[in-house]
Order: structure tokens, then C-alpha cells, then sequence
């Protein structure tokens, strides 16, 4: 069912990056990383590649973690065009019933996608979190089944939802590696940390009902570097966080649950982040959204679509390791059939290095790709008559 293309590209990339020496100055014992909490995970964001974890698989209360899935979802429906960033969020007596953190919504009251994720990823409003879940999928048990849905796309194994926005609830749990892999599926969304990066905000500014907002992720401020993603906090749940920070070109993802404070919720992940940076480097090999091939559509308006990046894509190696000699092979799907839909799966790329995968990612259309109508699939037929009869 697949074509194989062959791609004789060779990437050679600078070798004798870094400095061997400052290696031996660097290293640390990873043992004592995150120790004061339940669980832990880092990774590198473009690779996937865990740098340490504890307890990464327990099963745990994400608390209002639980919006990383919730603002996901709000990125998705963005990107496919059925939310405008402008669009008009009106609120139900419902969403502006809940409680915990808030922005203090009033029934009927209304505010654009953007105010509402500024909501969401700086003051973790619930009651945003469930009028944008209304918005998206009519009621919030429905939001909740596409959580469940998307959670199961992505491969995850310990985690279930029951709510969008995180307020405690039996059987509503992930992990620190799920919602790690929830983080890097988000940042493919580079627009997200313009939100989660914000320190402080204000909505309703032109009113007498201006409201400030700080971000509950101080490491926005105090951490140079990081812009996101979520805090969390429940009497169960404990202090939580999944943060992210970018620096010399790499992005990591750090995810603690069960933190006994907010100080050491923040200390712990500042020692992963500092690991982090000064044991890895990554190497970029291609954007989001960069054109690799086309495929084949059958059927279709158009007969082939753009098959891009869905995702940025690099090496990772240890400081000072060399690389070179790293070749890409795309593999197109047959017998694709309109309609195609932009985000769809059309491909693979994969980067091999000495005769071993080391990274394996989608391409996906870059573009909607219509049905053909009768008369153009007719025109279509009669032209191959035509040169066949030549």
C-alpha cells in the first residue's frame, strides 16, 4: 500500500560541535534530579527522546494539567478553520458555574478564542476551559469524548478524562509521559507559548470590570527560556507542573507530579532543565510545515497535495558528539482518495543513520483537496484517451 521514493540526500552535518572537555565539567548524577516528588519526565521536544524519568508510567491526578489535552484541542480546531482567533465565545450558565481557578465568567458574557485561551493558559480558567468545550463539540462530555479520542491516537495508555478542566474527580488520571507527549503534540502549535509564555494579562481592559492575570508558572519569569506550559494544583494531586523552555535552538519538556510545594515543584524542574542543557544539543533538519513530496490524489480537483512536515524534526546528541551521514527516506501513501483534508496523513519521513531508523515522523496534506466533479473527471478520462490515441 506504499511507494517508496528514493531520496539520495545526504545531510553532513558540523562535526566536532561543542566542546569535548566541558563534558567532564558538566556531568551530574541523574539519580537525585527530581527526588522529591511522585513522578517525572524530560525530554527533548523534537525526538521525542526521554533524558529522565521517575515513575513516568504511574497513574496519577494531572489537575489542571489536564488543560495541556483542552488547549490541544482548541489549536486543532484552529488550524483546520472551524475557530477563528476573533470568533465570539458566548458563556453558559454552566461554564460560569465552575469552580476553582477562574476568570469569572457571567452567563451570556462573551469573549474571542484569543481572550479565552489567554484565560485558560495564564489564569487556568475553568470556566473558559468549558465555554471554549461547548464551543468546539456542543457540551462538554462531548469535548471529553474527543480528549479521550485524541489520548488514544497518540498512543496513551495511562490516561482518561473526565472533565476539561481538571477539578478532582475520581478516575480522571495520566501520567508524567503522557502528558509529556500532550506537550510536544501542542508545541507543534508555535503560537501556544505566545499564551503559556505570558507572564501577566489583562482581559476586559476596556471596561470597569478589568481583570489581571498572572501566570501560576513562574519560571516564565524567573527561568530564562521557558514559555509554558501548565501548572497544576489539587489537595490530591499536590503541586504539578509540565514545563517547557527552549535555548540554543533546543526545546525540552519537563513534567512533575506530586511536588510537596510550589518552591520545590519549581526547583526540581529547574535541575531537570539544567541537566537538560548542559548534557544535549540537537542538530535541526527540517520546519513545520516544510514540503518534503507530493502525493497522488485519486479523484480529486487537484491530483496531487503538498506532503509537508507535521512537525519540526532534529538530531539530538550529547554535547561535543559527532554526527554525520544521515540520509531521509519518504515513503507516500497509495491510492489516496479525495477528499483530503489539511492535517491528514499522507506519508512518512524517516532519518536513517548507518542502516537504523533514528526518527520517524508524518507528513501530512498541506491543503483541503476537493472531490472532482463528473465533468472534470470526464475531462480528465478524454484527455488520456486522446494522448493514448496519439
Amino acid at each position: 500500500m506504499k511507494r517508496f521514493i528514493s531520496l539520495s540526500v545526504i545531510f553532513f552535518l558540523f562535526t566536532g560541535l561543542g566542546i569535548p572537555s566541558a563534558m567532564a565539567a558538566e556531568k551530574q548524577s541523574t539519580t537525585d534530579i527530581a527526588s522529591n516528588v511522585k513522578s517525572a519526565i524530560l525530554i527533548e521536544r523534537d525526538t521525542g527522546k526521554v533524558l529522565y524519568e521517575k515513575n513516568s508510567q504511574e497513574e496519577l491526578p494531572p489537575a489542571s494539567m489536564t488543560k495541556i489535552m483542552t488547549m490541544l484541542l482548541i489549536m486543532e480546531a484552529i488550524d483546520q478553520r472551524k475557530l477563528s482567533w476573533n470568533e465570539k465565545i458566548r458563556t453558559s450558565e454552566y461554564a460560569a458555574s465552575m469552580g476553582g481557578s477562574q476568570i469569572f465568567l457571567e452567563p451570556g458574557e462573551e469573549m474571542t478564542t484569543k481572550q479565552m485561551l489567554m484565560g485558560i493558559a495564564i489564569g487556568s480558567g475553568n470556566d473558559a476551559a468549558v465555554a471554549m468545550a461547548e464551543r468546539i463539540a456542543g457540551s462538554e462530555d462531548a469535548f471529553v469524548d474527543m480528549m479521550n479520542e485524541k489520548a488514544k491516537q497518540l498512543g496513551l495508555k495511562h490516561t482518561f478524562f473526565k472533565n476539561t478542566t481538571g477539578l478532582p474527580v475520581s478516575g480522571h488520571f495520566s501520567s508524567a509521559y503522557d502528558m509529556a507527549i500532550m506537550a510536544k503534540e501542542l508545541l507543534k502549535y508555535e503560537d501556544i507559548t505566545k499564551f503559556t509564555g505570558m507572564y501577566e494579562g489583562y482581559l476586559r481592559e476596556n471596561t470597569d470590570k478589568k481583570f489581571w492575570l498572572v501566570n501560576t508558572n513562574k519560571l516564565v519569569r524567573f527561568y530564562p527560556g521557558v514559555d509554558g506550559l501548565k501548572t497544576g494544583f489539587t489537595a490530591e494531586a499536590k503541586y504539578c507542573l509540565t514545563a517547557t523552555a527552549q535555548k540554543n535552538g533546543m526545546r525540552v519538556i519537563a513534567v512533575v507530579f506530586g511536588a510537596p510545594t510550589s518552591k520545590e515543584r519549581n526547583a526540581q524542574v529547574t535541575k531537570m532543565l539544567n541537566y537538560a542543557f548542559s548534557q544535549y544539543q540537537t542538530h535541526p533538519m527540517f520546519k513545520r510545515n516544510q514540503s518534503i513530496a507530493k502525493a497522488n490524489i485519486s479523484k480529486g480537483k487537484e491530483k496531487s497535495v503538498e506532503a509537508v512536515t507535521s512537525e519540526p524534526l532534529s538530531l539530538l546528541t550529547k554535547k561535543g558528539e559527532k554526527t554525520a551521514d544521515v540520509k531521509k527516506k519518504v515513503i507516500l501513501q497509495k491510492n489516496l482518495n479525495a477528499p483530503i483534508h489539511k492535517g491528514d496523513k499522507v506519508g512518512t519521513i524517516k532519518l536513517i543513520k548507518d542502516g537504523k531508523v533514528i526518527l520517524e515522523s508524518p507528513l501530512v496534506a498541506n491543503k483541503d483537496v476537493k472531490e472532482a466533479g463528473w465533468w472534470t473527471l470526464y475531462k480528465r478520462s478524454f484527455g488520456m484517451f486522446t494522448k493514448a490515441g496519439r
